[in-house]
């Protein structure tokens, strides 16, 4: 199920969300210029090295938040966060929603080096930070309908409520996950998904009372 659109129009522009999008655009136009195997190499998060060394290779949390395996990689995770972002950075503020994104991502990245700490397969994307931001979605706007993108014999939209859709989302990283699927990080995605909606509320401006 492909998200499309949400039915939940923010009040002003997601210029973080903006900015993010093209940041990734740009980094992975630097990766395919520089040589991606290459970059991965460097910048990618490989679980068994950042145990062995985490003061000196935590940098890779960061730098491989901004790195993918592929246009469709890049695109798929550009998309997610362009749908959903947009609504969770307007009640978050720009700067505390940037703060809560890479933090996100953080954390997406230790979930996946717990699950998998022997991994020395470099782990690259977005996803994990994209992930954080969905659980946010999920909190806060579970009555919005997202209209998705449904493939059963011939395509046809259907309206759901956020709530259902981002939660069967998560369930199924969670199956994924279990079942040992390769390829994909998907303990980061679930990783991401708890620490958005662990925290979402703590990154929300408190309301005045006079």
């Amino acid at each position: 199920m492909i998200p499309l659109h949400d039915i939940n129009p923010a009040r002003r522009p997601a210029l973080v969300v903006r900015s993010l999008v093209a940041l990734n655009v740009a980094a992975f136009l630097l990766e395919l210029l520089l040589g991606p195997s290459q970059v991965v190499a460097k910048m990618g998060f490989v679980p068994a090295l950042f145990f062995q060394d985490p003061l000196g290779e935590g940098y890779r949390i960061l730098t491989s938040m901004f790195l993918h395996g592929g246009l469709f990689h890049l695109l798929s995770n550009m998309w997610f966060l362009w749908v959903f972002g947009d609504n969770v950075e307007d009640r978050m503020g720009g700067e505390r929603f940037l703060l809560f994104y890479l933090l996100g991502g953080v954390a997406a990245a230790l979930a996946q080096a717990l699950f998998m700490p022997a991994s020395t397969v470099p782990m690259i994307g977005a996803s994990g930070a994209v992930s954080a931001v969905l659980g946010a979605y999920y909190v806060l706007f579970p009555r919005a309908y997202v209209i998705t993108l449904v493939w059963f014999v011939l395509p046809f939209t259907l309206a759901l409520p956020a709530g259902f859709y981002l939660g069967y989302w998560a369930f199924l990283q969670l199956v994924q996950g279990l079942l040992g699927v390769p390829g994909i990080a998907f303990w980061a995605h679930l990783g991401g998904f708890v620490f958005g909606v662990a925290a979402v509320r703590a990154f929300l401006p408190r309301r005045r009372l006079w």
